[in-house]
């Protein structure tokens, strides 16, 4: 079976990979190798006499990371399929980060070098290996459409949205989301009788549960969460206020219900940006009246007031004219009105200089008649031809 992303090869049920053991050239760039990181340090060779780090990341299903120590010191790249120890039995995953770029990732998520959580690395995985950990694959599906049911069938208000089955079939982990605590100790009675494993349930946040799934945004690109974001910052409604963004529920939130993490990404340039601008609370005394503020544009540095007697009518206004009637408001004194300071600025503004030469930006030069004087001429020379010879018996 193709990958679902870039129909490259054999899937090994977790996106680009084969059956072999290997996964293939397009790992890297493929959609379903979730949260993938570039070894930019691959070119560059260790001090002589220093021997590589031995712990290396495997990717498991979906965006699972973990860390394995390679005790055995056995020779393993980027791509291969192994076996790793797990509690209880032996887990497959795909190695995803070998060499001194680990050391980064481990300090990035504060687990120390020799901390009892980093377990061992078994050995390559053997093909049978590789056989039954695709069966446990296959299985999952089904196994979280019956336990949705059974849980269901107990009343419980839990959603079990993954079910990740162990390489050796043993062990399934049942991830699932929930607005309270549930009790779900008669559920995994009843798991462990239907399917004859250990279970082990999960659970989780709905920005994990989206990062896990993944999907399409509303940009029309996959979910930032599956694909490189790892870290889930708070996201509140006053970034979309510092953006000047509507506060709609539904155009703010994701797939996961809550507010788009990328309201963050820009939100430092626009509390920069606005640090220049007045308060929006001031209002602009003028003879005409007082005038208060509608809108801005924080990157053309623009701002609109309106009178109030006058509140349909917007006055747009440069952010350095603004500052200047707040200067002269703060001496006593008071503009004729705002529209003397748009004058001015629409005087300072230099008119294009240019000429149309050819007509080019015409947009009535292709409904111009064509000319009708070949018409004629040709019209003419064929009532020459066709009369006849007048001196002709």
């Amino acid at each position: 079976m193709g990958c679902s992303s870039c129909g490259s090869r054999e899937s090994s049920g977790m996106g680009c990979g084969s059956s072999s053991g290997k996964v293939c050239s397009k790992a890297s760039t493929c959609s379903s190798y979730k949260l993938n990181v570039f070894d930019w340090l691959s070119d560059i060779e260790l001090p002589h006499g220093q021997e590589q780090f031995d712990v290396v990341e495997v990717r498991f299903k979906n965006s699972r990371k973990e860390y394995f120590k390679n005790a055995e010191k056995l020779s393993i790249n980027i791509g291969d399929t192994i076996a790793v120890e797990a509690s209880p039995g032996h887990d497959i995953g795909i190695v995803s980060l070998t060499g001194e770029l680990v050391k980064k990732q481990l300090r990035k998520i504060k687990l120390a070098f020799d901390s009892p959580e980093i377990k061992k690395i078994y050995r390559q995985a053997k093909k049978t290996d590789i056989e039954k950990w695709i069966e446990a694959q296959k299985l999952e599906v089904d196994t979280m459409y019956k336990a949705r049911t059974i849980a269901i069938e107990l009343g419980l208000e839990m959603k079990i949205s993954d079910v990740e089955y162990q390489g050796d079939k043993t062990k399934a982990i049942f991830y699932y989301t929930a607005e309270a605590r549930v009790d779900f100790r008669e559920l995994i009675k009843r798991l462990a009788d239907e399917f004859k494993i250990r279970i082990e349930m999960k659970q989780i946040g709905v920005r994990q549960e989206a990062s896990r799934l993944g999907g399409i945004g509303s940009c029309g690109r996959e979910l930032c969460c599956s694909t490189w974001l790892t870290d889930f910052r708070s996201v509140s409604t006053s970034a979309a206020r510092y953006q000047q963004l509507s506060l709609n529920p539904q155009k703010l939130a994701g797939q996961c219900g809550k507010l788009k993490c990328c309201l963050n990404y820009e939100l430092d340039s626009y509390a920069d940006a606005l640090k220049a601008f007045p308060d929006t609370g001031i209002v602009l005394e003028t003879e005409k009246g007082s005038a208060v503020f509608r809108k801005m544009d924080i990157f053309k540095n623009l701002m609109w007031y309106s009178y109030k007697h006058e509140i349909i009518q917007f006055v747009e206004i440069k952010l350095d004219r603004v500052n200047e009637i707040i200067a002269l408001n703060k001496k006593g004194k008071k503009p004729a009105d705002l529209v003397e300071f748009v004058e001015e600025q629409r005087k300072i503004q230099a008119e294009p200089e240019y000429s149309n030469v050819v007509g080019q930006d015409s947009l009535t030069r292709f409904d111009k008649p064509k000319n009708s004087g070949n018409k004629k001429r040709k019209h003419k020379n064929k009532n020459r031809h066709n009369k006849p010879n007048s001196g002709a018996k």
